[in-house]
């Protein structure tokens, strides 16, 4: 694999880092801030708001530039709005910032992703975008236990003060290994790229997105209670267990990236079945120790094989304008988080117990692999449709 990929990595571990540590930090910023935990929750909100309105705007905003200029840019905005979060003066600043962090998250992995593929042959493209979202993943068995670990032990501006640091390693590395990736193409025009949307597998891709991975924010957004009041750990073991499902994560996404680049839509149909099983099942080994550990890493492991999957999947859907459709699935994605927690929440205060957004995850994840079938249906059918026209021109 290029070393290309490992500057890109630093920035994904960076963005993975700042997206999740703040959930670990919440209480000391809560209390740095002089508000309560729920009102502190914002902080998190904004983020995944600015992930949502960024990932479109800054991607059509930069849609002429050069992919290695607009790694560049993403990554100055989110050291200067990280940097600036850490010397946040009051609750409404830090809101302003963190949203102003977010806002890079969905274009960098956007132009990432589209860099990534083309530094490796067709048959390699997935599997070098992994190796991107490899950053991602480690965060969550690295980043987010240390950042939160600082925070606890230093305070929560120190781990974002190390957050702008990683930015800015981010921005070395990608300056000296990133090829430069010329000026685009005359496809790569604001129209054509929004041109993409009216495909309708383009839809498609984004809702499996949306809901399959809703399934996984279902389970893991209710994951502490799960752990300490259902399987009856300790909250001191639930960052350790946490770190668990971070490896089951990066196994997933370096096996999907692997498995799609063989066979994308059959081994996507597995890894969403997969998924709804384990979520199933988690409603019953939730209640014993072992049986919980052993399932939320199989949880990470099934729902992060989607991820490099569907990257790949829209980017071959989008054709010659990959960029903003590329963009749109960080909007997928955190829209999938808002989704799953939501839907969780649901379940949990209509009674049905701590267990209950399990079954909620299955469902989804169960109504992702059905429009997966829509999707492979079609292909299916446009490829025969295709036959005839070429049969009928032979003749």
């Amino acid at each position: 694999m290029p070393v290309a990929l490992l500057a890109l990595a630093i920035g994904a571990f960076g963005i993975g880092t700042t997206e999740f540590v703040m959930m670990g930090v919440l209480p000391q910023a809560a209390a740095d801030f002089g508000v309560d935990i729920p009102t502190a929750g914002h902080l998190i909100s904004a983020y995944a708001l600015g992930v949502v309105v960024g990932a479109p705007l800054l991607t059509a905003v930069a849609v002429r530039l050069p992919r290695k200029t607009m790694l560049l840019a993403m990554m100055g905005l989110f050291t200067v709005g990280n940097a600036l979060f850490a010397l946040s003066p009051n609750q409404e600043f830090g809101i302003a910032f963190r949203f102003l962090a977010g806002l890079p998250h969905g274009a960098f992995f956007g132009a990432g992703a589209v860099v990534a593929s083309s530094l490796v042959g067709h048959g390699e493209r997935a599997k070098a975008v992994s190796m991107m979202f490899l950053g991602l993943t480690l965060a969550n068995v690295i980043g987010v236990p240390l950042g939160t670990l600082l925070g606890q032990q230093v305070g929560w501006r120190a781990t974002f003060g190390v957050v702008a640091v990683i930015g800015l390693v981010a921005i070395a590395a990608i300056a000296k290994l990133v090829p430069h990736q010329g000026k685009p193409t005359a496809e790569a025009s604001l129209r054509n790229e929004i041109g993409a949307f009216k495909r309708p597998q383009v839809h498609l891709a984004l809702a499996i997105v949306t809901f399959g991975l809703g399934g996984v924010f279902a389970c893991l957004s209710y994951i502490t209670p799960m752990l300490t009041d259902v399987a009856g750990y300790s909250p001191s073991n639930v960052t350790l267990l946490l770190s668990l499902a971070g490896v089951g994560m990066t196994i997933g996404n370096l096996l999907g990236g692997r498995l799609a680049d063989r066979a994308l839509m059959p081994s996507l149909y597995i890894a969403l079945l997969a998924l709804a099983s384990v979520l199933g099942i988690f409603t019953i080994t939730a209640q014993g120790k072992v049986g919980a550990a052993i399932t939320i890493f199989f949880v990470g492991v099934a729902g992060f094989m989607i991820g490099p999957m569907m990257q790949a999947r829209i980017m071959e859907k989008a054709g010659g304008t990959p960029s903003l459709v590329s963009a749109a699935v960080q909007s997928a994605f955190n829209i999938a988080n808002s989704i799953g927690a939501y839907l969780g929440g649901l379940v949990i205060a209509g009674g049905l117990g701590l267990v209950a957004p399990n079954w909620v995850g299955a469902l989804l994840a169960v109504f992702g692999l059905t429009l997966a079938v829509v999707s492979g249906t079609l292909d299916r059918r446009e490829a025969k449709v295709e036959r005839r026209r070429e049969l009928a021109m032979a003749s």
